[in-house]
């Protein structure tokens, strides 16, 4: 079936329906009209790093740890295993009559919003700070969920939230995000011009704040002009959840429900997240809409419906339908979960102290509030996993593993240490009553594994963590609560034991005591890992697997280096930007192995050179086993705002010893900037490009 076959169907079917039953279903919880064969159909489901709030699926890393894989290929891979357990899930549900919220084939999924603040809560959503990873990111995300049959959906993928959208999450429903043309056009927009030009995205969901005056969710500029009008956009949006109501009730843009309803539909918003669009019906009897608009936004949606194969009598796309259930969360999806952890994880710091020899130790301290915790493993929007590790049970695995392979016994001491931001755990007790236990246990070992972080009680949407007084968003980048106390009183105790800091959060975290500490030797960030995180972790701490991530958000030193929250032109953010020396740079991570190029080659189109493992740093490390690394390209230019922009990228895995020649695709636009209409244009003056295992002036 072509488009056009969708859409001469689509119409057929609004031509027999009332006023009352096409207003039906522009509502997230859309009606069944059995006259005309149309079931009941809920919108609305989550895709962001696995199938969501709907039972068993498998949780993959969180979005911002699958950037830090820079890796398109396992991207598309891991996206590809949660279009496959959604269409079994959603098959299973229907077979028995369910069609509930988070049972659809319409995934709200991905956020690919630039976390230009690490205060942000809802950051670790999104691929990270640069525009360029975030589109190949979300390129290869919406293609794996949406399958390769451009006139036949698998699941229809959804990128939010448009545009210019960061925080803060507390005033996110009143809040006016202003930015210059040249940030909106060459930050906020790139990646969601890619979605609809190269990634074909079948719909789009606007913010809820306004952008430089206007209502996200009915922005003239936003919605009619650009998304509508000058990139042709011809498939779904949807708002945000009760997103229209804000119209009146904090944006104060109209005067009533009725007013907001019509304004939304009239700019091209076709789905209501929420019920307010029951005032069409009004706001057409009152002239406010013409019920025109009314037939294209239902248009619209009919024709995602027919797409996925859930609406009219087309032929059903068997491959899709007959996925069995026994994929959902299967050993395969999680030997690819544990392999997308481990390639996920950045090391941040290593004195020597990684990898550790479990032949050399009789006892580990692991200590701290993420230690044995499964928040910190899975970030929000998350699914439930059949199996969960974590840090402590990974490294217990680990040593067990070692046992049944004839190796040396180990004893695994454990202790909470702190509250993950209280002063204590439980309310009887003194603050800092479980530092002792904590000591006693380091006193005890030979070496201290201390996990420390966030989790999504502390970072997340409005509304969806457990500290009151943040709304989501960090009050500053510190480690909260008595972590850093615990951490000194722990490297203190050590005496000179090795210390390994790993650190779960969702964000960039100023780590820069412990960076600068002689007493910790090395410090991994795993972001949220997924339900295999605990086992990644142990795996990179013993040197199963070298580690390979890096970092797709710059880490700060201290909350002085930030801009004003709430000011959204680009001066001083990101590493396109910033100015100051950061404690570790964006594109940074550290490996076991060392990697050398040679025959390098740049041209306007392509980047050609071989790359080269020339060894591992302890003879822990298999030589045998291929070990990952992230070549990167650059490019500067004086007459350009930025002060370097990613351009191109390739994750390469070699053996020790091995040798390879590459080709990297650079940017077709990474010459180019857009003025204030969008259009392109020549840079001129000499670019200067770099190829290498990070950014230029910072080694790794």
């Amino acid at each position: 079936m072509s488009i056009n076959d969708y859409k001469s169907a689509a119409r057929s079917l609004i031509s027999q329906m009332t006023l009352e039953e096409k207003v039906s279903q522009m509502l997230h919880n859309s009606a069944a009209i059995p006259r005309l064969g149309i079931p009941a159909y809920n919108w609305w489901n989550e895709a962001l790093h696995g199938v969501a709030r709907a039972g068993t699926a498998t949780v993959f890393p969180q979005a911002i740890a699958m950037a830090a894989m820079f890796d398109e290929d396992l991207i598309h891979e891991v996206a590809t295993a949660i279009s496959d357990e959604g269409r079994a899930k959603h098959h299973a549900c229907v077979r028995e009559g369910d069609r509930d919220i988070y049972k659809g084939l319409t995934f709200w999924s991905p956020n690919i919003n630039i976390f230009r603040d690490p205060r942000w809560g809802r950051g670790h959503e999104t691929y990270g700070e640069d525009p360029y990873l975030t589109s190949r990111l979300g390129i290869k995300f919406v293609q794996g969920l949406q399958g390769d049959d451009e006139n036949c959906l698998k699941t229809a993928a959804c990128a939010k939230h448009f545009a210019v959208h960061s925080g803060p999450e507390e005033l996110r429903h009143e809040f006016n995000a202003e930015c210059d043309d040249y940030d909106l056009w060459n930050t906020y927009l790139p990646h969601f011009e890619a979605m609809v030009y190269e990634a074909n995205v079948e719909g789009f969901m606007p913010a809820y704040n306004r952008t430089n005056g206007e209502p996200c969710c009915g922005s003239k500029a936003l919605l009619q002009d650009i998304l509508h009008g000058k990139w042709g956009f011809d498939g779904y949006v949807t708002s945000d959840c009760w997103a229209v109501k804000d119209f009146h009730e904090k944006h104060k843009v109209t005067a009533n429900a009725t007013e907001s309803a019509a304004l939304a539909v009239s700019m091209g918003c076709h789905l209501n997240c929420g019920n307010l669009y029951g005032y069409c019906l009004l706001a057409v009897k009152e002239g406010l809409l013409s019920e025109e608009k009314i037939d294209d936004a239902v248009g619209h949606l009919f024709v995602t419906r027919m797409k996925l194969g859930l609406l009219g009598d087309f032929p059903k796309k068997q491959e899709y339908i007959n996925i069995p259930y026994d994929v959902v969360d299967c050993p395969k999806h999680r030997e690819l979960n544990l392999k997308t952890a481990q390639n996920g994880i950045v090391m941040l710091k290593n004195n020597g102290t990684l990898p550790l020899d479990l032949n050399k130790l009789k006892s580990i301290a692991v200590i701290g509030p993420n230690a044995n915790s499964r928040a910190a493993l899975v970030g929000n929007y998350e699914g439930t996993a059949s199996e969960y590790v974590t840090v402590i049970e990974g490294i217990i695995e680990k040593s067990r593993g070692n046992i049944a392979s004839g190796g040396s016994p180990l004893r695994v001491y454990y202790a909470e240490g702190c509250h993950l931001w209280s002063d204590r755990v439980r309310a009887l007790t003194l603050p800092d009553s479980l530092e002792s236990e904590a000591i006693a246990a380091v006193k005890s070992s030979d070496a201290v594994v201390v996990c420390l972080g966030l989790d999504v009680r502390l970072e997340g949407e409005e509304g969806g963590t457990g500290i009151e007084y943040s709304s989501g968003d960090k009050p500053g980048i510190s480690l909260p609560g008595k972590q850093q106390q615990l951490l000194e009183k722990v490297t203190k105790a050590a005496d000179g034991k090795p210390v390994i800091l790993v650190v779960l959060a969702g964000s960039a975290l100023a780590v820069t005591r412990a960076q600068e500490s002689k007493n910790v030797g090395a410090i991994l960030h795993g972001f949220y890992p997924g339900a295999q995180g605990g086992r990644a972790v142990a795996d990179i701490i013993f040197g199963h697997v070298s580690p390979s991530g890096k970092l797709p958000v710059t880490f700060y030193k201290s909350d002085c280096d930030l801009p004003e929250f709430t000011d959204y032109n680009m001066k001083n953010r990101t590493y396109r930007y910033f100015k100051g020396e950061p404690l570790y740079p964006f594109g940074f991570g550290l490996s076991y192995c060392r990697f050398e190029l040679s025959d390098v080659i740049t041209g306007e189109t392509e980047v050609r050179f071989t790359a080269k493992n020339i060894g591992a740093c302890s003879d822990i490390i298999n030589p045998n086993q291929a070990h990952g690394e992230v070549v990167q390209v650059y490019a500067e230019n004086p007459n350009v705002r930025e002060i370097r922009s990613l351009i191109g990228f390739k994750r390469i895995e070699l053996k020790a010893g091995e040798s390879k020649s590459y080709t990297i695709t650079i940017d077709k636009n990474a010459f180019h900037r857009r003025d204030k209409n969008g259009d392109l244009y020549r840079i001129p003056g000499e670019w200067k490009i770099h190829v290498g295992f990070g950014q230029p002036n910072f080694i790794n």
